[in-house]
């Protein structure tokens, strides 16, 4: 054993804030603008300069509600719509309302959007119904306003430092977290009134067809640790069966970013050069018209742009390029190919959690308040669906000043310091072993028994051999694995978190008996989907450790959807060529 020191240190604070990508700052800095002598710490396991899913910026905001293209009653029925029904509308709806105040404020951080020769918001196209994407011409530069504004608003930041599991008070509140320094080692207890969590997708959940363990669509860090924390806290989560799966690059396991092309006129088509659907705004339906057409018989599928003029492409190829992820471009130089002159072949990622793209997240409320008083969620790893980059921001900013005034409210919560240890000696466990498996081979077993046995579409059989399989896996881990040094004790506890994120996956599907959100959630043995037991949320959590689920209903809507509209993504699919 090296680089590992024993050591337990203690601080307190008003509100604790766990996960420094997009939700996380925003809340911590909401919460110290609507409170300056509230003590905010925000904990990060990497560094907050350039961490969580975005890393540096976006290209663009995909779920902008700006007055004049779109009101937030349209976009609360576009999203009810495209999630199958399966919406808490109040989450959404007050989503829609606040996030042109977040656009209007990101703006003033120095983060500028595409505007027209009118000076107004250059808002395009890319839904099936409604108008909400807008490009960001220096969104690089996102990351680096918001942790200007930190910086002013003297938020606390812990970097280095990841969240192993949540404290409970007495009373059944959240009572902060046990931490552990990702490079030495050591613990950190944080006694803390209340928590946010914004720790991001469950980015590493399936196997990606390369193998590699870290080439993922989703930001390979997020290994579904907030998920896991929520979970051993007695949150419920809520449709873990919703899976996310995304449209990327064959080979290069990014996004292919359609929606980016579509306003210039790029689109999906086959190897025919058809087009075969409509709208290239992700929803389990799309994806299911994607799957269908790859298995056809007209696959590969590809992003087309080579019809375009060449300015086009080209400008379509520098936004894709240099922003959100700058190794796609040197990826297709390496490949030899040139978006104004070949389509580009496309394929379907692996599974994970997202609400940011799907609906897989703990359940929350419209003020991110999750089943425990006191814990709330933001971001990708809440349960407000299609919430994407802005909605990061606009419900961590909800969270940070809901959750500020709770914790004005209360005094610190006793939890029994009995927990503080046994975490301990839980975490620690693979560092007293001489001999055993490493993390990554650990991982490695778990993801590939996800891509064999998890990946839609979804059969009964095979999800109960995976759950044997998963529990040997797990007894495995609890006396095998073993960690070398500060590094690998920080892989050993993300490989935990990754294996309590397959068991839910497994349970939470086997418990909905139906098809629903097309490939999402595509049982093989239960085809068909089913209004009358199944229009509700499916809500996992633990009773005495053990794993259990319940229907939730779907509240009453806020914005009716008639009959004629609520199957609106499911005629995507275009059936004759003209």
């Amino acid at each position: 054993m090296d680089d590992l020191r024993a050591g337990l240190n203690e601080v307190d604070c008003d509100l604790l804030v766990i996960g420094g990508g997009t939700a996380g700052p925003m809340a911590a800095y909401r919460a110290r603008k609507k409170n300056p002598n509230a003590k905010v710490i925000l904990l990060e396991k990497a560094n907050v300069k350039r961490s969580g899913a975005i890393s540096m910026g976006m290209d663009g905001l995909n779920n902008a509600v700006i007055p004049g293209h779109s009101t937030p009653e349209q976009y609360t029925k576009e999203i009810t719509i495209a999630n199958d029904g399966i919406v808490d509308q109040a989450a959404v709806y007050k989503y829609a309302q606040n996030c042109y105040g977040i656009i209007e404020e990101l703006d003033q951080f120095g983060i500028r959007f595409q505007k027209d020769e009118n000076g107004e918001y250059d808002v395009k196209k890319v839904h099936h119904m409604g108008t909400y994407v807008l490009p960001m011409p220096n969104g690089d530069t996102v990351k680096k306003a918001l942790y200007r504004q930190l910086r002013r608003a003297r938020v606390l930041i812990s970097n280095r430092y990841m969240a192993t599991r949540l404290l409970t008070g007495k009373s059944g509140r959240a009572a902060g977290a046990i931490a552990v320094n990702t490079r030495t080692g050591e613990f950190l207890v944080i006694k803390a009134k209340a928590v946010i969590m914004c720790m991001g997708a469950a980015g590493r959940l399936g196997l990606p067809t390369s193998g590699y363990l870290y080439g993922t669509y989703e930001n390979p860090t997020n290994s579904g640790e907030g998920y896991s924390m929520a979970y051993h806290a007695g949150a419920k989560l809520a449709n873990l069966e919703c899976f996310q799966i995304n449209p990327l690059i064959k080979d290069y396991n990014g996004p292919a970013c359609a929606y980016v092309a579509g306003p210039f006129g790029g689109y999906t088509a086959n190897s025919k050069n058809e087009r075969f659907i409509e709208c290239d705004y992700w929803s389990g339906q799309m994806m299911q018209e994607f799957y269908n057409e790859l298995q056809s018989g007209k696959g590969p599928v590809f992003l087309k742009l080579n019809h375009l003029h060449k300015d086009t492409a080209d400008h379509i190829e520098h936004i894709l390029h240099t922003v959100e992820r700058p190794s796609r471009g040197r990826f297709h130089e390496q490949r030899g190919t040139k978006y104004s002159e070949q389509m580009i072949e496309m394929h379907i990622s692996e599974i994970g959690f997202c609400s940011g793209h799907s609906a897989s997240g703990v359940y929350v409320d419209e003020f991110a308040r999750t089943t425990v008083p006191g814990l709330y969620a933001a971001g990708d790893m809440a349960s407000v669906p299609h919430n994407y980059m802005l909605g990061a921001f606009t419900n961590g900013a909800i969270a940070g000043e809901h959750a500020i005034e709770f914790a004005d409210d209360v005094d610190f919560d006793d939890f029994d310091d009995a927990a503080i240890s046994l975490e301990q000696e839980r975490v620690l466990a693979p560092t007293r072993r001489d001999d055993g498996i490493p993390p990554n081979q650990i991982e490695y077993k778990i993801r590939r028994l996800v891509n064999d046995y998890l990946q839609p579409p979804k059969v009964t059989a095979k999800y109960e051999l995976c759950q044997a399989r998963l529990a040997e896996v797990r007894h495995d881990m609890e006396t095998q694995m073993m960690a070398r040094d500060a590094h690998e004790l920080m892989r050993s506890m993300e490989v935990a978190s990754i294996l309590d994120c397959a068991d839910m996956a497994a349970f939470a599907s086997l418990y909905r008996t139906e098809s629903r959100w097309g490939l999402y959630h595509w049982r093989s043995d239960y085809p068909g989907s089913n209004d009358v037991d199944w229009k509700c949320h499916v809500l996992l959590s633990q009773e005495n450790g053990v794993m259990t689920c319940e229907k939730k209903d779907v509240a009453p809507y806020i914005i009716p959807i008639g009959e004629d509209e609520k199957d609106a993504y499911y005629k995507q699919r275009i059936t004759a060529q003209a």
